[in-house]
């Protein structure tokens, strides 16, 4: 049974239908990239499956619980955790007081170990533990929106966009930091505008496009298919 699968699920906002029967799926300990062009429905993906969005049809299924109608704080405690693209740190708190609120749902507990492990794998948040995270570089907040997630030790992460605006250095440290991540037991669904260096590390991937699966498969071979390469890759 897969970690996470996704059954012809079809989702969107008001009126408007921006996902059309997208199925996808997420073995234990993998990571599966998702790209496509802008407004192919990649982020609504990713809200639907946290219970951010509700889907019209289709069903979707993490570590055999039907999660289709489940409010993310639920979600959550099931091993789920969602990083969104924007938004994502609490700029007016510190680094320490971030990965303490990412740890919210597990109520009054001693942290010291999730806090650990957490520095274990960003070693420059324990140097800046006591630093406003709204004062940090971009590529820094996308550290400490990883680790906050990371407090609730979850079985899959979600990563919407985890290099978004930052520069090749910083993509590369990332890129880095979920392999290690993902070495440690937690599997990775991410989407990503990178297409190329996220299908270089990917497992497997998926191509949406309007809305609909266009392409699947490793992440090596939908890196030498002349066709997701022409439409997808910039030749």
């Amino acid at each position: 049974m897969p970690l996470l699968q996704v059954d012809a699920v079809t989702a969107g906002y008001g009126d408007t239908e921006i996902l059309r029967a997208v199925s996808i799926r997420v073995e234990a300990g993998e990571i599966v990239a998702i790209i496509g062009p802008n407004g192919a429905g990649k982020s609504t993906l990713m809200k639907t499956i946290f219970g951010l969005l509700h889907p019209r049809q289709g069903s979707i299924a993490f570590d055999g619980h039907d999660i289709a109608r489940e409010a993310p704080h639920r979600i959550v405690r099931l091993g789920m955790c969602y990083v969104p693209q924007v938004a994502n740190v609490f700029t007016s708190l510190t680094v320490e007081e971030n990965l303490e609120m990412g740890a919210f749902p597990m109520g009054r507990i001693d942290l010291s170990d999730n806090k650990e492990r957490v520095y274990a794998m960003f070693p420059k948040l324990r140097q800046r533990r006591r630093q406003l995270a709204g004062r940090m570089s971009g590529g820094e907040r996308q550290m400490v929106a990883m680790g906050s997630a990371l407090m609730m030790s979850p079985r899959l992460l979600l990563l919407d966009e985890p290099t978004a605006a930052l520069s090749p250095k910083l993509v590369d440290e990332i890129f880095e930091r979920i392999a290690r991540i993902n070495e440690s037991g937690v599997g990775i669904l991410m989407v990503e505008q990178n297409a190329r260096q996220s299908l270089g590390m990917a497992h497997r991937g998926y191509v949406l496009a309007n809305g609909e699966n266009r392409h699947e498969g490793t992440g090596r071979d939908l890196l030498d298919d002349p066709n997701v390469g022409r439409l997808y890759l910039g030749g």
